[in-house]
């Protein structure tokens, strides 16, 4: 199970940014995938998750209203549409992986406990929003 995120760039506070996060060895229908992001001096936080099999998703309150997550399941790719960037979005951004019996919700809000079971995390892209 590998995953290949990507996408991320340096924008002007109000610009937009697709990620993309690409499996590879697995079928994206048998996972949950969720985006997740690092700011400097902060902790880890869940972004937004994905059950590409029921269409499930979840945001956590940084994304409502300006990120929309989704899956292309014959790219075997789930997207990370943002939109509206502000500075404080400026993050390390990484996706994850976890058995799709794990449902978005779950883990969007458990992440930091279902961590040690998740199968794969996507090398980290960087977004950095201007001001």
């Amino acid at each position: 199970v590998q995953l290949q995120a990507s996408g991320g760039g340096l924008v002007q506070t109000g610009g937009s940014l697709r990620l993309s996060c690409a499996g590879s060895g697995f079928h994206l229908d048998d996972y949950t995938i969720g985006w997740l992001r690092q700011a400097p001096g902060k902790d880890r936080e869940a972004i937004s998750c994905i059950t590409p099999d029921t269409g499930n998703t979840y945001y956590t309150d940084p994304a409502k209203g300006r990120f929309t997550i989704s899956s292309d399941l014959a790219e075997n790719t789930a997207y990370l549409q943002m939109n509206n960037l502000k500075p404080e979005d400026t993050a390390v951004y990484s996706c994850a992986a976890l058995v799709s019996s794990i449902g978005s919700r779950d883990l969007c809000t458990r992440w930091s406990f279902l961590a040690p079971n998740i199968d794969s995390w996507g090398q980290e892209t960087q977004v950095t929003v201007s001001s």
